[in-house]
Order: structure tokens, then sequence, then C-alpha cells
């Protein structure tokens, strides 16, 4: 009969220990879902009112260190933006040449194929790189220019240079 008390109060604990154990795991799990969601702004590449439109494609680069390509800066009113192009891959490069509180934007416009602006977005802040790769045709004009977006409806660029055939 002792056994049986003893093996009563066993299960009983052992049943609370698994209801808590259960408790912290969803708890973890909810954690883990609300921090792997990306913010709002990792979420939304419509970060001006241009990304809305067919003909355009919006990015949000990802850091870089390694910068490779031809590169310009924009001149102050553009805030300073950096802007480089590989060519060979598409890539495209911006660093943030202003502590504005806005992020640097490169542009690649023109061009052949259904989307005629590019925009890679660097939202790091002063001094940082970021990179985004665009897939466009290799034939036509494609115009570069670097600057920031005043609002969701201004683009604030320095034409930069042109290419074409790459």
């Amino acid at each position: 009969m002792q056994f049986l008390k003893h093996m009563t109060t066993f299960l009983q604990g052992l049943s609370r220990s698994r209801r808590a154990v259960g408790g912290v795991l969803a708890l973890l799990t909810a954690a883990v879902v609300v921090l792997a969601a990306p913010s709002p702004a990792m979420a939304s590449e419509n970060y001006a009112n241009i990304c809305e439109v067919s003909y355009a494609s919006c990015q949000t680069g990802v850091q870089a260190g390694l910068v490779e390509g031809q590169c310009m800066t924009a001149n102050a009113t553009s805030h300073y933006t950096q802007v480089c192009v590989k060519y060979d891959g598409d890539y495209v490069y911006v660093r943030d040449g202003q502590a504005d509180g806005h992020a640097a934007v490169a542009e690649i416009s023109g061009g052949n194929g259904d989307i005629r602006n590019r925009f890679c977005r660097n939202p790091y802040g002063y001094g940082t790189w970021a990179k985004c790769n665009f897939n466009w045709t290799e034939s036509g004009t494609k115009w570069v220019a670097g600057g920031y977006f005043a609002n969701r409806n201004q683009f604030i660029a320095n034409s930069l240079w042109r290419f074409s055939d790459n």
C-alpha cells in the first residue's frame, strides 16, 4: 500500500513537471518565432513608392566588406553615396557616405527587359557597404545613380555613369 502511495506521488510530480516542461517549450518556441521573424524594415522591400510598380525591383542589400567593380561617388547633395557595379554577376554595392539617418541607395536604370529600375538600399549606417545581386539583361544601356530616398516619393540622386552591353 505504501508503494502505491509513493508511486501516485511520483506520477503526480512527473505530470506537473511535464506540464512545466511543455509550458517552457511552448514559451521558447514562441520566442524563437518572434525573434526569427523579419523586422518591418527587413520584411518589406517596398521602402519607396516606386518599389510597388511592376517595372521596378527593390532590394535591401546584405552587408558587404569586399567591394568590387567600377565605382564612383555622388556629390554632397546626394550625401556622398558611393556606388560600385561588378558587371560580371550583376552585383551592385552601395556605401552610405553621410551620417544623416537616411539609407544610401543605388539605382541601375534602363536596359532591356521587364525591369527598368533596380534599387539597392543600404540601411546599415554611415561608412557601411551593402551588396545587392540583380539579374539584368546584358544588352542595352544602363545608367547608374547614387543617393537616398528623402521620403517614399523623392529620390535625391546624382547620375554617376552609364554602361552598355555588360
